[in-house]
């Protein structure tokens, strides 16, 4: 039975013993390493580090010591990898247990690619906004690009008429910047994403249809080229242009993800610091995309929002929300709902940025989870754990008169549920805040909203609004839930002013946190006005 046992082991088995020969090898071990018979040395029959590590561990047993440490010896077997257990048998025989990690390795390799990619969009955005000089984003972007993404990179932006300003940073790593007149023709799809016609993503071209002024020296011999619009403060804010030597395909859909989301950020420098250039109000321009969107109309489905900062004299603060009518693949229109850790200018700064990050995410907005840790992960980076949000996703579609939703919390207070017999119910769980913790965890749950029914989102300012007779309690959800119950049926405007006014009432003149509240209500009538205006 014992022999048996031995014999058919489902992982690969030698038992060596102290001189490095091999006493006694299964089936599983004879298949992966020929020669691992008995009698034979393990030098011979096994790779070099497996007879290194036995070696070792062999020494340290007879010095009264663990041998090879708490980290079991790893290597490769042909084509996969193998770690290496041992069991100590007897005075003068080691079992050697070997088990295929090579999925394993490949994870965590892929792991460590990602956390890489994450790290330079990291350093890549603290260096893009360090500065509002338009030269040095211009030459940072095509310095930045050659880090990470090709093997040389041309930063395009127009001047005036034929004139555009050029940022060319090639294998000495050194940007340089010139003003010259190109015909924008000459390169295929540059004049589409100079206009802003093509997303941020990118554009293969075949290196043998690029002008002279784009090859330059190049990188020697150019085997793919790829054009990335780069989009900016509402215009456009230029394109980039890749030369690798490298063939596209070796770009994953993660990589091409990071290379829309550095579009993203190096649109935006290059956009704030030309407008600061151009009209020195580059305060404002930031302000306007600080500030909290306009509420666009669509059909089957009533939303309203409010938004009140903690200073009275602030225009933004550490609460966001940001409403995209179409997200993710199919046809949900997307609310999130948000509250940076903070107050002020430092909060906003980080809102912006959690912001710009999650609209370059909307392709992936079908995955709540996936969307979160792709957040979490450009946050956890900044090994600052003070720089933390909390956040709430909703995504939902008006089917036949009703709403359905699928709502998802990370660490942020679960939206409610008003029903029209005055019922109010918490949706979602919790789940983990954003920005803290490598790994998180969140739940997606589904609720549909009969006609005349709404989700009321809000931050914590809400709850946590201090103030009352006493003026040291908590507006509190017990309270909150109370109010609402008496809200059925009420259109979704005049509920978020009447959760907004409470919550204000509350406090009285002392101080709060920033507020934010958004209503999705099912219409009760089917609007006859077109789809995707904006409410005036």
């Amino acid at each position: 039975m014992i022999q048996m046992v031995w014999e058919d082991a489902p992982y690969p088995m030698l038992a060596v013993n102290a001189a490095g020969v091999i006493e006694r090898a299964n089936s599983a071990s004879r298949s992966l390493l020929a020669g691992a018979d008995a009698g034979e040395r393990l030098s011979r029959a096994a790779p070099e580090w497996l007879s290194r590590a036995h070696h070792m561990y062999s020494d340290g047993l007879g010095a009264g010591q663990a041998g090879i440490g708490c980290e079991p010896p790893r290597g490769p077997v042909g084509q996969r990898v193998f770690q290496a257990h041992p069991v100590h048998a007897d005075s003068d025989r080691v079992i050697w247990w070997l088990v295929d990690v090579t999925g394993h390795r490949q994870d965590i390799d892929a792991l460590r690619a990602e956390r890489g990619w994450t790290a330079f969009m990291v350093e890549a955005s603290n260096e893009l906004l360090s500065s509002l000089n338009l030269d040095r984003c211009l030459e940072m972007t095509a310095s930045l690009a050659t880090q990470r993404l090709a093997d040389a990179a041309l930063v395009v932006m127009p001047v005036a008429g034929r004139r555009h300003a050029i940022a060319y940073c090639g294998l000495q790593g050194e940007a340089v910047r010139e003003d010259t007149i190109i015909d924008t023709r000459t390169l295929p799809g540059l004049t589409e994403a100079l206009q802003g016609i093509t997303p941020a993503s990118a554009h293969w071209i075949d290196p043998a249809h690029a002008p002279g002024w784009v090859l330059r020296e190049g990188p020697g011999e150019v085997g793919s080229m790829a054009l990335v619009a780069l989009p900016g403060h509402g215009l456009p804010a230029g394109a980039l242009v890749l030369l690798c030597r490298s063939h596209p395909a070796e770009w994953s859909d993660n990589e091409q993800m990071f290379v829309r989301l550095f579009a993203v950020w190096a649109g935006a420098a290059i956009s704030a610091a030309r407008l600061y250039t151009e009209q020195a109000l580059i305060s404002e321009t930031l302000m306007a995309e600080l500030l909290p969107p306009p509420i666009p109309r669509l059909e089957g489905v009533e939303l309203a929002a409010l938004y009140r900062p903690a200073g009275p004299s602030e225009r933004v603060g550490g609460d966001f929300y940001d409403v995209y009518p179409v997200a993710g693949s199919g046809r949900e229109s997307l609310v999130v709902l948000g509250d940076v850790a903070g107050k002020g200018l430092e909060a906003a700064i980080l809102t912006g940025r959690i912001r710009n990050t999650l609209r370059a995410l909307l392709p992936l907005a079908d995955d709540h989870q996936h969307m979160l840790e792709l957040l979490n992960g450009v946050l956890i980076t900044d090994d600052d754990p003070t720089r933390f949000v909390t956040l709430v996703l909703v995504s939902f579609e008006a089917r036949g008169g009703q709403v359905a939703l699928r709502l998802t919390s990370a660490g942020h207070p679960p939206p409610l549920i008003i029903r029209n017999d005055g019922r109010v119910e918490e949706a979602g769980a919790p789940g983990t805040l954003i920005g803290m913790l490598e790994d998180i965890t969140s739940v997606t749950g589904s609720v549909v909203l009969d006609p005349g029914e709404t989700c009321l989102l809000y931050s914590d300012g809400i709850i946590e609004a201090r103030g009352g007779p006493l003026g040291d309690d908590f507006f509190g959800e017990e309270q909150l839930s109370e109010q609402l119950r008496q809200c059925a049926g009420m259109p979704c405007e005049a509920l978020a002013e009447r959760v907004q006014m409470l919550a204000s009432q509350w406090v009285g003149d002392g101080e709060h946190d920033d507020m934010a509240v958004i209503a999705i209500t099912a219409s009760r009538t089917i609007p006859h006005g077109p789809a995707g205006g904006q409410l005036a």
